[in-house]
């Protein structure tokens, strides 16, 4: 793996195409704020525009404008792989240093800073989502939008909406033993808008968690009442049960139990979907590569323009020939595996120590792949139609953004919650029967110990996509990486660490505090180094 970790801050310049008062010396001019006139705001130019949505969050070295300057700049599935490694739910059972996203994992060095690539492109990936969606915001005035214009728009604040959220759950920080964040406490990002100008971006403060959940939340509100109307087309665009999906997210961030509960169910009405099933989960050609009726909302790659590194299954799948995944070997951790139950199906997408003789695996490689496979090895997310060996066609997959299977998770929490943990308990058992594992019984009666029962759901459920991350840093379950028969490949990745790990919360890109007045003395604290591996066994590592 080529050594990049060096600072790339020089190659920066002040420029606005993010919406950001920073950018990299590829973009466009200062003054290109303004782009309503290039939208339009007929209703077939602003679909266009608003198409760009979904194809920018499939876009192979987005944040470069194309130069292959770091493989982890993949638009949104860098988020999907690089938070189920910040949650300790993944490691290289292949060669760890092909795993470019092993520093979300393992703390190690100093390329948590805020002068690293995992700072700067998280932050850049997301402010460029967000200007994608300004852009069809700007184009058009609600109050005259005709029902398809406001379709339209309806998506495009439900997507902004979804960015701030990410925004939101990376970037503010949480009390931890490990790094004090006692001055940003409670501080979330700035908010760009399409009517925020050059100026503005210069002194443009970190607002806070209430304000940014205000924010969000108006433009959901924005988003229900205009999908109400006309509905998105196509689920590649988020909808009104993604709407109502997103907003579920956001009460439970904020923890507005009553909320969460409310609008998850919504979700579940409006979407009239039921959870992916054991085929479609397990089926060796389509698994996770082709959307299901439980998908809500999903992205996909276009063979025609898709990067052969830069693709989420050429990362995660292990089966697929031009990616890492051949080589890092995906691997879920032990202990997680260990809470799937045996009757569960979804144990059946890890390859069990048994190997076929726990259970008959099907994948796109003769026997001797599974035979040969490291233990735990994930082949949950397939190559398309089982073609392992041209990228352009096996990694032309769908990529799914929120499913239906969240929202159940979210309301039997948030039930359990806000009226009572019997009732959040019935429901999480009745998810879990019917769909999951008939043979699942959750009998516990204490708040705290459901709650994590529940995350740890979650963290089944979308491991590889990353979803439980917010919950897990909302919770605080504690994190533990080193333990007797761990998976962890390498010192570095064995550490435990009490709460959470300093690292979920990210750093601001040094170059956006430069450029930005209103962020100075504000960033977070920088989480490298504050925890380094092996913990011993047994033991929290020490705190600040």
């Amino acid at each position: 793996m080529k050594n990049i970790y060096k600072s790339i801050f020089p190659m920066l310049c002040l420029a606005a195409s993010v919406s950001l008062s920073s950018c990299i010396d590829e973009t466009v001019p200062e003054d290109d704020y303004a782009t309503t006139d290039q939208v339009g705001a007929s209703s077939s130019a602003l679909e266009a525009s608003l198409n760009g949505i979904p194809t920018q969050m499939t876009e192979g070295y987005l944040v470069y404008k194309g130069e292959q300057v770091d493989e982890t700049d993949m638009g949104y599935p860098q988020f999907m792989i690089a938070l189920t490694e910040m949650l300790g739910d993944m490691y290289p059972g292949g060669e760890p240093g092909y795993d470019h996203y092993r520093a979300y994992n393992t703390l190690e060095g100093t390329v948590l800073s805020e002068t690293s690539y995992f700072s700067y492109l998280p932050w850049f990936t997301l402010y460029q989502f967000v200007k994608t969606a300004n852009d069809v915001i700007g184009a058009v005035d609600l109050e005259s939008a005709t029902d398809q214009q406001k379709g339209l728009l309806g998506s495009a604040y439900a997507a902004r909406a979804f960015d701030y959220y990410m925004l939101m759950t990376l970037f503010e920080p949480v009390e931890n033993k490990y790094t004090d964040c006692s001055k940003v406490l409670g501080l979330t990002v700035p908010i760009v808008t399409e009517e925020t100008t050059g100026e503005i971006a210069k002194n443009n403060p970190r607002v806070s968690h209430e304000e940014m959940v205000k924010f969000i939340l108006s433009d959901l509100d924005k988003a229900i009442g205009c999908l109400s109307v006309t509905d998105a087309k196509s689920r590649r665009l988020p909808g009104l049960a993604a709407a109502y999906a997103i907003r579920a997210k956001v009460h439970l961030w904020d923890k507005d139990y009553e909320n969460a509960a409310k609008y998850a169910r919504m979700a579940i009405d409006a979407s009239g979907a039921t959870p992916m099933s054991e085929t479609e989960w397990t089926d060796p050609t389509t698994g996770f590569a082709k959307a299901c009726p439980s998908w809500l909302w999903y992205i996909n790659y276009s063979g025609e323009s898709m990067r052969n590194l830069a693709n989420f299954v050429g990362w995660m799948s292990p089966e697929a020939a031009w990616g890492y995944g051949e080589l890092t070997m995906p691997c879920i951790d032990k202990s997680l595996y260990d809470k799937i139950g045996s009757k569960d199906f979804r144990k059946n997408v890890f390859i069990n120590p048994g190997k076929f003789a726990y259970y008959d695996y099907k994948t796109s490689h003769d026997r001797d792949f599974v035979e040969n496979a490291p233990d735990y090895m994930a082949v949950k997310f397939r190559c398309l139609n089982g073609n392992n060996s041209t990228y352009s066609i096996g990694g032309a997959t769908d990529v799914p953004v929120l499913r239906v299977e969240e929202m159940y998770l979210i309301e039997a929490e948030a039930v359990g919650a806000s009226k009572s943990v019997a009732e959040g308990v019935a429901l999480l058992n009745d998810f879990m029967k019917s769909y999951r594992d008939p043979a699942y019984n959750y009998t516990g009666t204490d708040l705290r110990n459901f709650q994590i029962e529940v995350l740890t759901q979650m963290r089944i459920e979308f491991w590889g996509e990353g979803n439980a991350f917010a919950s897990a840093k909302r919770l605080k379950p504690n994190v533990i990486q080193n333990y007797d028969g761990t998976n962890a490949p390498a010192d570095p990745y064995k550490i435990n660490c009490e709460g959470i790990k300093p690292n979920w919360t990210l750093c601001i890109p040094i170059s956006e505090v430069n450029a930005n007045r209103a962020l100075n003395g504000y960033n977070n604290p920088n989480p490298s180094v504050a925890v380094e591996g092996p913990t011993p066994i047994g033991q929290f590592a020490s705190g600040k």
